[in-house]
């Protein structure tokens, strides 16, 4: 029996195989449509979906994992009520967060573009990565995901609500929102030059992003309870119906580090940044190619 040639993949000049591009990637102009509905709105469609399962899987994973370190009986009997959070519970949140916008990230920037906070949004709307009617989609949506995540947390644990941001250690409102906008910044910066500036390594995107907010609540969490995203700090308000009356701060202060975080990196295309570290991307296989080439 004749075997059946393989059509996922197509042979370039140099001998190898690279995958074939699915047939809607490959022509931008395809109008069929799918369940009755145009190519635009169906991409604002599948946006919003991936944005929802991002977020809420983001969310809910880290949610969990903080109200489970405020609630378990160990750390909380290494906590010091001068001193604020254990470290142990400083650890055991900033992984469950960091770790969990890695994994949707991974999961779903092919889909959605992965942003999953308002205050990233922004940063890549002021770009110029994100179109602006898709990215008021995106950040509604995350806004949703984050009351849901929140809801679906309180509803399946026992207790109140230990996830809330609140700020601690004697921190004030001015200095919880410059912690908030600086912690925010190197989020955004991060996302930034390691998703939109493309390179090598650019396939680590995810990694490093959830390794930028995992350090953002190492920083924040004694202090502000780490909110850098606004979809985070007010899906908890909603689901305990309390807001503090300084909730302000974790919607001007991560917004406040878009723009500084989109400051750095205008700064830095306009600069040319690219000509003060050359040869960052190369494969260090020059030679060989010289040597195919003679």
């Amino acid at each position: 029996m004749a075997s059946i040639p393989d059509t996922s993949y197509i042979s370039e000049d140099n001998g190898l195989k690279s995958p074939r591009a699915h047939r809607y990637d490959s022509d931008p102009n395809n109008n069929e449509k799918i369940f009755g509905l145009s190519n635009s709105l169906r991409n604002y469609l599948v946006v919003i979906i991936g944005e929802f399962c991002g977020t809420f899987i983001f969310l809910w994973t880290a949610f969990m994992i903080a109200q489970i370190a405020n609630h378990d009986i160990i750390l909380n009997s290494m906590l010091d009520v001068e001193r604020g959070s254990s470290p142990a519970q400083l650890i055991m949140i900033s992984f469950g967060f960091g770790f969990g916008v890695m994994v949707s990230v991974f999961l779903f920037f092919r889909v959605s573009g992965g942003n999953f906070n308002p205050a990233v949004t922004v940063t890549l709307m002021l770009a110029g990565a994100v179109p602006l009617v898709r990215g008021l989609l995106m950040i509604f949506t995350q806004m949703v995901a984050g009351m849901a995540a929140a809801g679906a947390v309180s509803a399946m644990t026992p207790g109140e609500i230990l996830f809330a941001n609140s700020l601690g250690g004697g921190c004030s409102r001015s200095r919880g929102l410059f912690i908030e906008a600086f912690a925010t910044c190197i989020l955004c910066v991060t996302v930034l030059m390691m998703a939109v500036e493309k390179h090598r390594a650019t396939f680590m995107a995810p990694f490093a992003i959830g390794i930028a907010l995992f350090i953002g609540h190492l920083i924040c969490v004694y202090y502000t309870g780490a909110g850098l995203n606004p979809a985070r700090s007010f899906g908890p308000c909603i689901a305990a119906a309390s807001f503090p009356n300084y909730h302000w701060i974790y919607w001007l202060g991560p917004f406040l580090g878009s723009f500084l975080a989109f400051g750095i990196w205008k700064l830095l295309k306009l600069l040319h940044y690219q000509t003060a570290n050359p040869g960052q991307d190369d494969d260090g296989l020059e030679i060989y190619h010289q040597r195919s080439i003679v």
